[in-house]
Parts: C-alpha cells; sequence; structure tokens
C-alpha cells in the first residue's frame, strides 16, 4: 500500500531464469500485488520465481508466446482483478530500481496523474552506460512517438517502467492495443485519445547481466507503420470524431493546399524546361497554396502541442 493505493507490480518474463528471483526479492514492501507473467520461457523462469516463497507472487503461464505487449497487458488485467488501484511494469530482467517506485507514484497520488513513466534523458549521467546505438535510436523513436501520439512533453517511449491508474486502464480498450516491443508506442497513443494525464519522471538507465531479444530491422519497420497508423488514428478518434477541432481544419486544408502547390509546381518545372519561362501568374499558383498549406500545418502542429494532456 503506498498513500492510500493498493500497488501491483507487473513483471513480464521471458527466459529470465538468471534475473526473475532478483526481480521479486527487491520488490519494497510497498509493493502489495506481485503479477509474474511467464512468456513460454524456456528455462526455469517460472520454477524460479516460485522459489522466492513471496507470498505477493501470482504467477501466469503463457501457453503461447504474446510477447512483452502481451505479457504485460494480461498482467494489468489480473493485477486489475485483484484489486489493485495502480500498476506499476517492472521487467524481470531487474533492470528497473524498485528506489524510483515512489517518483512514479508521487504524481498519481498527489497531483492526479493517470500515467506516469521512466525517462532516462533528464540527465547525462541517466544515460552512463547505454549504448551509443541505444542513445540515438530513442531520440529519433521520441519525436517520432511525439507526432504519432501528441504526448509533446513525453520523451524515452520504450522505456518500460511505467505507473498507470485503474481508472485509466478502464478508459482504453487493452484488446486493441499492439502487442511485441511496439506496446508502449501504441499504449500512449490510446491514452492520449483517453486524455489521460501523464508525465515523466528521472529514472537512470540499468544495464546488467540481461540480454536483448529485440531484432532491429525487424522492429524498426513494425513501430514505423504503427505510429504512421496510430498518428492518423488518434487525429480522426480525438479531433473529428469526438469533437471537428481546429486542428484537424489546419491539418487537413494544410495537406490539401501544400499538395495543391506542389503538384502545380512539379507541372510548372515540367513545362518549362528548356526555352519556355514560367510566366508570374504560373509561379504564384504553385508558391500561393504551398506557402499557406505549409503555414497551416504548422499551425496545426503548435495546437497540438497546446493540447498535450499534461
Amino acid at each position: 500500500m503506498y498513500k492510500g493505493m493498493r500497488v501491483a507490480a507487473v513483471v513480464p518474463a521471458h527466459n529470465e531464469e538468471k534475473l526473475i528471483a532478483k526481480t521479486i526479492t527487491t520488490m519494497p514492501e510497498l509493493i502489495d500485488i506481485i503479477v509474474v507473467v511467464d512468456d513460454l520461457s524456456t528455462d526455469e523462469t517460472a520454477k524460479r520465481a516460485v522459489e522466492t516463497g513471496d507470498p505477493r507472487l501470482v504467477l501466469l503461464q503463457h501457453e503461447v508466446n504474446t510477447g512483452v505487449g502481451g505479457s504485460i497487458l494480461d498482467g494489468h488485467r489480473e493485477a486489475l482483478k485483484m484489486g489493485a488501484d495502480v500498476n506499476v511494469v517492472m521487467a524481470g530482467d531487474a533492470q528497473m530500481d524498485p528506489q524510483y517506485l515512489p517518483a512514479l507514484l508521487d504524481p498519481i497520488a498527489e497531483k492526479g496523474y493517470g500515467f506516469t513513466k521512466a525517462n532516462r534523458f533528464f540527465s547525462r549521467t541517466g544515460l552512463k552506460g547505454m549504448p551509443a546505438s541505444r542513445v540515438f535510436g530513442s531520440i529519433m523513436l521520441s519525436f517520432a512517438t511525439k507526432l504519432a501520439s501528441g504526448y509533446w512533453h513525453l520523451f524515452d517511449p520504450q522505456n518500460g517502467y511505467t505507473a498507470v491508474t485503474k481508472e485509466s486502464l478502464s478508459r482504453i480498450d487493452l484488446d486493441r492495443i499492439a502487442l511485441g516491443y511496439s506496446f508502449e508506442n501504441d499504449l500512449l497513443i490510446w491514452l492520449n485519445i483517453a486524455n489521460v494525464r501523464a508525465k515523466d519522471v528521472p529514472v537512470p538507465a540499468v544495464y546488467g547481466e540481461e540480454v536483448s531479444g529485440m531484432k532491429m530491422h525487424k522492429v524498426i519497420p513494425q513501430i514505423s507503420s504503427l505510429l504512421i497508423k496510430g498518428f492518423w488514428r488518434r487525429i480522426f478518434r480525438k479531433h473529428v470524431l469526438m469533437s471537428f477541432s481546429p486542428i484537424a481544419l489546419m491539418l487537413f486544408m494544410g495537406l490539401f493546399l501544400a499538395t495543391v502547390g506542389t503538384a502545380v509546381g512539379v507541372w510548372v518545372i515540367a513545362n518549362t524546361i528548356g526555352e519556355p519561362v514560367a510566366s508570374p501568374a504560373s509561379v504564384l499558383l504553385a508558391v500561393g497554396p504551398l506557402l499557406v498549406g505549409v503555414n497551416m500545418l504548422v499551425q496545426a502542429l503548435a495546437m497540438d502541442m497546446q493540447e498535450s494532456p499534461d
């Protein structure tokens, strides 16, 4: 129990026999429920978890490998059934330092946030030990996720150290959230559609014995596709379906005018190669819509930033 909230730790685990016991035994007393989800491990992950003898432990074992997203979602569902008010995700590889749990939970308990997440980029020391390739990839992915999710004040979206309230989870359809490594990105998009207030918390990265199973050549196309689809889903559901906001008007008109201006510009260039010279009217017909369209797109972006539920 933490400040009147019943707290559950959701622990997704796949082949974590070396670290799952450490993850469980280092859970502080403020954690009331520990839901370990063994995602069809081929080692003794489940056995090592049970051997800890922690009375708070609830073990779920998948018969089919669902990926990290599927494991987390099943953990959330089980925790909610057991009466948890807040669920904290702590991976089975002991990467997530329990001493930062109060930092994640305080904004929820004291300021009414519905979702908090760790951010390794608040300070240079927080990146100590993080491989350079991960730093670059995280920065690029963070900007893409900002655009898709609408949470412009959040960074480091792939950081799975998160806390979410029962009320926030009840406002989204858990069955529609993507599984696998794109889970965190899609969750942010759905939370924004539901207008859930979210906050970043400074937490340094921890890298030790764990081995990442992420294959970048498969993950990057998957996440890129999800972010593109997720952006348009958010725009349609939040800014068109719920209320036709100025953001949607600016965005659609901006895209239309920018496309018209670009198309006319290409036509003018193609027909004035060589001796013909483009008339001022032709140039204006191309440049005018393009400049107005770009300006409207910038305005839509600015308004979207202002509407970020923080």
